[in-house]
């Protein structure tokens, strides 16, 4: 019963913590005045990685090339692109490194499938520790 109400009492200071820290940096300036163009632009950041911090999308980071980002996604918005456009110069320029969720492809095997890989390797290793302390 103790380690129960521990682990309520972890659970809920992570899930605190996981809203609290829910955040966007897009700033007043930014937005754009077309309310379908801006969901289309926050929708783009959102899948767009910060090439600063790595692990937040360019719609979290406060980095100043994060914003130069979206600042260029609105650009391209107004200028008319569609959002394979967009995607398409990002990766032409930064490579599929800038995507939050890259592409299956031959390059990005190991990407996809190592975890895979790694889980069972680690459950097999679990099950033959249990079989030889029995």
């Amino acid at each position: 019963m103790k380690i129960r109400k521990i682990f309520i009492i972890i659970f809920s200071i992570c899930m605190v913590e996981y809203f609290l820290n829910i955040s966007f940096a897009v700033e007043p300036d930014e937005i754009l005045q077309d309310a379908k163009q801006e969901l289309r632009a926050r929708n783009i950041s959102k899948n767009i990685r910060c090439l600063v911090c790595q692990n937040q999308s360019i719609d979290e980071s406060n980095a100043p090339l994060a914003k130069d980002l979206r600042i260029l996604i609105r650009g391209k918005i107004t200028e008319g692109k569609k959002d394979h456009e967009i995607y398409k110069f990002l990766t032409d320029r930064y490579g599929d490194f800038i995507l939050l969720k890259p592409p299956l492809k031959l390059s990005t095997l190991a990407l996809w499938f190592l975890p895979f890989v790694f889980f069972i390797i680690g459950i097999a290793i679990i099950l033959s520790h249990n079989k030889k302390s029995r």
